[in-house]
């Protein structure tokens, strides 16, 4: 047929219409678009194999690098702000600041579900180009049914765009052997990360304002899932960008600010890779094994702490790994303008507080007084007196190798641990000569210091008292006496474990400690208070942040103001409320079914005063409500109708509404009349805003203790809630929306609105 009889043979005007508007949906529903890919990487959680997106930020920075096409084998590419490092060509994921398994990278088009958790896998990158032809060609070519084979002997059917199959081969035997057949549960097979629903960040700011190390307490585990110091930190990082988002949205809109990097400091792998396990499962009863284990490797690390040699290897791994961390974070980072600042868990905190306490002004006095120190010990300065310093250890064997070093007096007050090894001398001689070293610098120390004979108190009033394993440079400023004679203020440093606590190569910003023992520790080493005019010698804040019911912390303030009973700071909640069952410490109620009364009264209070956060509140007690069915038992006819009495009344006064509450709580049980709250009562002014609280230069001159605020559940027992609330900091939104605020202060940034 010609063209001119084609023309002719057109149907009419509006079936041409029709039919063109046809061919052009048909066209539109054919048309190809290449798929967006996005990368992934490959992490092993809980023994089972999980694929995780990469931030958007850093999966566009991947794709990039991959579609530059560079011949550079050795192409790297830093992703989740530079803490890892992604080798491109090698598909392979680095950990830059701590020790971590090389994680799987792949560039990710085509998922299909897994089998037990409905979490969707990526295909290879070689079979997902397949996919995608047949895809192609299908949709293009409006032919479908297409089925492929993976290399697994895995069958996939494309049945329609929205409609994929992955079909898992069933083995079946028979007498000839095993065949796979096309027979199984099918899953679902997506195209595009788009498609998967899965969770993509959007990544971290590029600029980082500050540094925060973070060292951990006992054990390997630091919360209650057994996770370790790296999992946990990236927890508190991800909760200060919700923070940051949520409270500094102003000043990130103005870009005045970007992000605070947290960086683990793992000391607990290095301890227990000396030996020292294989030593103790030598003496360890094989009865309750994985009780004794646990102690083992938890409990006794308090004791290694308390012990010279192992002290020595703690401080000089914690000291050492923060240098180590800074340096090659401002390697990575040149153009890092912030300061640092760091934090402590459990006995991570006491930890730093020796180190803090034993660091100099400054460099120079630091070289200064060692060698000022060193020398005067050690003034023979010949190899003479080595042959006598070992005689008199009992370690004559070793002067060969000390003389053919050419090692004299003066030289061995500069060794360290490190040089004794390298020469061959074994452990135990090694930590007898650092002993000796470390006394003899002691002892001339407190010489120097020593004015007059120290026992004569009228005349050694400004002496400080030299004390085993303190450390001079940390004498108390003030050296007040009281009426029985002896000095009012002890060094900090009075019974700290003799060790050479090593020195930082920065000025830390501010100390944060979380359910810290230091103030227990300091008690226990015979410092009964502490100077009001002490601070650190190169950290000017201190911070003491601990859940109530925490059965580790301790305070510091009533250290160094004895004389005076003051609550501790009580942490504003992040949403800008304080929880309505915190009011005076004496009111908590004393039962569960009290407080399971309580928080009746409380939610009526909650929906009679019209309060924005009442449906936060409810969800809050509603778990509590819960778990007071044993003690509900005992009077349930009781408590049914306490609670109906306090939902069906008629709307009143929150202050009416408690005093209900009382009432019934009287004719029902006596012991939790007093315990009560009244849910509207105004609060008194606390005694900060009356009348301040001088508590001294520890934190310079501003509170040091705060706490908390447990939540309803927690309430009803504290006992219960103990080692939670030992380990609760890690995701606590409140404990980090204070350090951000205390560090962003230090640059004169507020919060967009004061918390109340």
């Amino acid at each position: 047929m010609s063209a001119v009889e084609q023309q002719q043979a057109e149907p009419s005007p509006s079936s041409n219409s029709s039919s063109s508007f046809e061919v052009v949906e048909a066209d539109t529903a054919n048309k190809y678009e290449a798929v967006v890919p996005h990368w992934f990487y490959c992490k092993v959680i809980d023994s089972r194999e999980r694929w995780i997106p990469f931030s958007r930020q850093d999966s566009a920075k991947l794709e990039e690098a991959h579609n530059s096409r560079k011949d550079d084998e050795q192409l790297v590419v830093p992703t989740e702000g530079g803490r890892y490092d992604v080798h491109l060509k090698k598909r392979l994921r680095c950990a830059m600041y701590w020790e971590e398994e090389v994680s799987e990278v792949r560039r990710c088009t085509w998922f299909y579900k897994g089998d037990k958790d409905n979490k969707y896998i990526p295909y290879s990158e070689s079979f997902s180009e397949e996919l995608e032809e047949t895809y192609m060609i299908a949709i293009t070519l409006d032919e479908w049914k297409k089925k492929l084979e993976s290399p697994t002997r895995e069958i996939i059917i494309l049945h329609n765009p929205k409609l994929m199959v992955h079909y898992h081969p069933v083995t079946t035997s028979d007498d000839w052997g095993s065949t796979p057949t096309e027979q199984g549960r099918p899953r679902t097979v997506k195209r595009g990360a788009e498609n998967i629903s899965a969770d993509i960040p959007d990544g971290e700011p590029l600029q980082i304002d500050h540094l925060v190390f973070v060292v951990h307490g006992i054990g390997p585990a630091c919360d209650i899932r057994f996770r370790s110091i790296v999992q946990c930190v990236n927890d508190f990082r991800n909760v200060s960008l919700s923070m940051l988002q949520a409270h500094f949205k102003k000043a990130q809109e103005q870009q005045q600010i970007g992000r605070v990097e947290f960086l683990p400091v793992n000391w607990h792998s290095p301890l227990h890779s000396t030996g020292v396990d294989v030593d103790l499962e030598r003496i360890t009863l094989p009865s309750i094994n994985r009780l004794r284990h646990f102690i083992n490797d938890t409990i006794l690390d308090v004791f290694f702490y308390n012990s010279s040699t192992y002290c020595q290897t703690i401080v000089d791994t914690v000291a050492s790994e923060m240098n180590r961390l800074y340096r090659l974070f401002l390697q990575r980072n040149p153009d890092f303008k912030g300061g640092a600042s760091i934090a402590g868990h459990s006995l991570g905190s006491l930890i730093l507080f020796d180190l803090l306490t034993n660091q100099k002004e400054s460099s120079e006095d630091e070289d200064s007084n060692k060698e000022g120190s060193q020398m005067g010990a050690f003034e023979q300065g010949d190899i003479g007196g080595v042959k006598e310093i070992l005689k008199k250890l009992e370690l004559s064997e070793y002067y060969g190798v000390f003389e053919k070093e050419r090692m004299d007096t003066q030289a061995l007050a500069l060794c360290t641990e490190k040089d004794l090894k390298d020469m061959g001398i074994p452990l135990g001689p090694r930590m007898k000569i650092l002993h000796y070293v470390r006394t003899k610098e002691e002892t001339q120390d407190a010489q120097q210091q020593a004015h007059v004979p120290a026992g004569n108190d009228d005349e050694s009033e400004d002496a400080p008292k030299p004390e085993s394993g303190s450390s001079p440079q940390l004498g108390s400023s003030s050296s007040s006496m009281n009426d029985g004679g002896k000095r009012q203020y002890l060094d900090v440093g009075l019974g700290q474990v003799s060790a050479n606590y090593p020195q930082l190569i920065y000025k830390p910003n501010i100390f944060f400690a979380f359910g810290s023992p230091i103030g227990m520790f300091l008690t226990v080493r015979g410092v009964k208070r502490i100077d009001p005019n002490y601070s650190l010698p190169t950290c000017k804040g201190f911070f003491n942040i601990f859940h109530p019911f925490d059965p580790v912390a301790y305070r510091i303030e009533p250290m160094i103001v004895p004389d005076l009973e003051f609550e501790p700071m009580l942490l504003p909640h992040h949403k800008g409320r304080k929880r309505m069952h915190l009011g005076k410490a004496q009111s908590r109620p004393s039962s569960w079914l009290g407080a399971g009364l309580y928080s009746v009264a409380l939610c009526n209070a909650w929906y009679c005063s019209n309060a924005s956060p009442q449906a936060l509140c409810v969800s809050e007690l509603r778990e509590g409500l819960t778990r007071m069915g044993m003690d509900l038992k005992n009077n349930l006819l009781g408590s049914l109708r306490i609670a109906w009495q306090s939902f069906t009344r008629s709307p009143m006064l929150a202050v009416e509404a408690a005093a209900t509450q009382n009432e019934a709580e009287a004719s029902l049980e006596k012991q939790t009349v007093h315990s009560a709250v009244k849910p509207e009562e105004p609060a008194a002014p606390e005694k900060e805003d009356t009348a301040p609280i001088h508590v001294g230069m520890l934190n310079g001159g501003h509170r040091i203790d705060y706490v908390l605020q447990e939540k309803p559940i927690e309430s009803f027992n504290e006992y219960l809630f103990a080692l939670q609330g030992h380990l609760c900091y890690w995701e606590s939104e409140d404990t980090v929306l204070l350090i951000l605020k205390e560090i962003y202060q230090i640059q004169g940034i507020t919060l967009d609105q004061p918390l109340q």
